[in-house]
């Protein structure tokens, strides 16, 4: 008889977390499911999260884990289409490739049968025939059989394509007719040779055109498929990071605001320095102070000509903040006045930190933490992502 398994880990969860736990799991098990080569729902088990009573939930949980499951199969299907076009269009590349070596195979097979072609069949006996400055003239040799080798190369050296071919039977004739008088045999046989080869390769350049505009016509549509999935798969993961962030900046609040509800409430005389202090805040800064203001107060219009601010009316998560922030702000602009005045009146010094002692903040470590969340929260989980994911 089956026993329905319940993890004993499922009691430190309160009924509202079992649905995005029960989703974690069901997202494990469809990796388990595709890893093993069977259906989701034969390796997802109802009863594994047999705490969890909401049935209807639990249906519906398994509606999305089927519908997760067919978009990853359609991913894969994408995936696999561009990878079997990707090899065909190599295959048809090969083909064609190897149907043009052939042909212009049998024009060179042409040419060196003509009783002209004996002397370019081999390499040039420079030693032989005691030619001692043809390296001086000559920059690369070239002949018909080195040509027959590299045509027939299978070690990755060979010829790319024809008109890698047609350049080194053309430095075969120009080597000769460049080395040699222009009277002497060898040169006219080169002449006379090179023109025929022309008049074929003139016949067969427009195939040898067309076939390489239908290569980079296909070699394009398979760099924009590419393209398209890697951007895909990048989007997609910027989705899912900013939803991570999004998550944690959530998490953040909530720990601000568990924290805040332990921190000391804002005296009304700290109230009446924080109202003195933001007046002493240059333009810059006191704009700042009312976006922290904005941040909790929607209606707040912060960007508005006139603002009315009611501080009796902010949370203390917002005064806590304000008061940090004010604090830092005119620290800072009291070690710029210092320093704009320095050999000035030691008085006007005094008299600056004197207003600072004044509106001096004494914070707590538990208030500290508390402003430094919030600041976590803007600076770091507000990435540039969200813009590349909202555009």
């Amino acid at each position: 008889m089956s026993r329905s398994f319940e993890p004993s880990f499922l009691k430190f969860f309160a009924a509202d977390d079992l649905p995005k736990l029960f989703c974690n799991i069901a997202l494990a098990h469809i990796v388990m499911a595709r890893s093993m080569d069977v259906p989701v729902l034969d390796v997802l088990n109802v009863s594994t999260v047999s705490g969890y009573n909401n049935v209807e939930e639990v249906e519906g949980y398994q509606h999305l884990v089927d519908e997760l499951s067919l978009k990853i199969e359609e991913l894969e299907q994408k995936m696999i289409e561009v990878e079997q076009f990707n090899s065909s269009t190599s295959k048809k590349h090969l083909k064609a490739a190897q149907i043009q070596k052939i042909k212009i195979r049998r024009n060179i097979s042409q040419i060196t049968r003509h009783k002209w072609a004996w002397p370019f069949m081999q390499p040039v006996d420079v030693e032989g025939l005691g030619l001692h400055d043809y390296y001086e003239v000559i920059d690369k040799p070239m002949d018909f059989n080195t040509i027959k080798n590299q045509m027939e190369a299978n070690d990755g050296t060979g010829y790319k394509n024809v008109r890698q071919i047609c350049g080194d039977v053309r430095l075969v004739f120009k080597n000769a007719m460049k080395y040699n008088e222009e009277r002497s045999n060898v040169h006219v046989m080169a002449k006379s040779l090179l023109k025929k080869f022309e008049e074929k390769w003139l016949q067969f350049l427009p195939k040898v055109i067309e076939e390489e505009k239908r290569r980079e016509e296909e070699e394009a549509e398979a760099q924009m498929n590419i393209q398209l999935v890697y951007e895909a798969a990048h989007n997609k993961m910027a989705r899912d990071i900013n939803n991570e962030l999004h998550e944690l900046d959530l998490h953040l609040e909530e720990l601000r605001e568990m924290v805040v509800q332990k921190c000391r409430k804002i005296s009304v005389e700290e109230k009446r320095k924080l109202v003195a202090s933001l007046t002493k805040l240059s333009p810059e800064d006191l704009s700042k102070a009312l976006e922290i203001v904005a941040q909790n107060n929607p209606g707040f219009q912060a960007t508005a000509e006139e603002v009315d601010l009611d501080i009796d009316a902010q949370i203390e998560s917002t005064l806590w903040r304000l008061k940090f922030f004010v604090k830092d702000a005119l620290e800072i602009q009291g070690k710029s006045s210092c320093s704009a005045s320095l050999g000035g009146n030691n008085n006007n010094i005094g008299n600056a930190n004197n207003n600072n002692n004044d509106n001096d903040i004494n914070i707590s470590g538990k208030e500290r933490f508390l402003m430094l969340l919030p600041k976590l929260s803007r600076e770091t989980i507000r990435s540039p992502l969200l813009d590349c994911t909202t555009q």
